[in-house]
């Protein structure tokens, strides 16, 4: 049956956001570029994971950032939004981030008790606490060292002190969080920011998809005009 509003040949648009720290960034960007939820989407009672938006042809589907990526690049969803960590963690060959919002912006880092003096870099295996393990795999491998990467999804900054691990690598934004658990930074592993992410099938065969991308980037092009 053909939806209501619709060309015959196109179905109903998906586009993945992510919960948490980005999504309130990204909601005036996506309004901006013609994509606003439903106002159900703003209930706080609401346990609901898709809603409807201003448009026919779209939904908008709320997940965990990781989950974002994967809906994408198999698919489930055409469009998205999600942080550049977790589009180089995932490295799907489906999953193409043509803007850079310019917002979320972060980084990835790893991280040591500060009472923890003792050279690191003279070990050549060391036990990490992070939700990041090929990023975090790489970038050890790059100084010789093995990373024995346990995989923890919160309380990261509890794993030295609790004897889980010696080092982690998790998102750092102002840095006060390592701080108060007695953390510091030794190396940024990546600057983060959100991106607009497609699936690279549907950027070929839906020209919504393909218009989708140039509205966000003129959001980007007029926002930097504007600074």
């Amino acid at each position: 049956m053909t939806r209501i509003g619709l060309p015959d040949n196109l179905g109903q648009l998906t586009f993945a956001v992510p919960k948490g720290r980005i999504l309130d960034e990204a909601l005036p960007v996506m309004a901006r570029a013609g994509v606003e939820p439903a106002a159900d989407f703003h209930d706080p009672k609401s346990r609901a994971l898709a809603f409807g938006t201003t448009r026919p042809d779209m939904r908008i589907i709320r997940v965990r950032a990781f989950d974002v990526a994967t809906f994408v690049a198999h698919g489930a969803a055409q469009v998205g939004i999600v942080g550049s960590d977790v589009i180089e963690e995932f490295d799907y060959a489906d999953l193409y981030a043509p803007v850079d919002l310019g917002i979320g912006l972060c980084r990835l880092s790893v991280a040591r008790l500060a009472s923890d003096t003792d050279e690191a870099a003279s070990v050549s295996h060391l036990r990490v606490a992070t939700k990041y393990p090929s990023l975090t795999r790489r970038h050890f491998e790059a100084a010789g060292v093995q990373a024995e990467c346990v995989k923890l999804n919160g309380a990261m900054e509890l794993a030295p002190s609790l004897g889980l691990a010696r080092q982690i690598v998790d998102l750092v934004s102002t840095g006060t969080t390592l701080r108060e658990n007695g953390l510091v930074e030794t190396a940024t592993i990546l600057e983060i920011s959100a991106r607009l992410i497609v699936n690279r099938t549907a950027l070929k065969t839906d020209r919504r998809v393909a218009a989708l991308v140039d509205a966000f980037r003129r959001d980007v092009e007029d926002r930097s005009a504007a600074a």
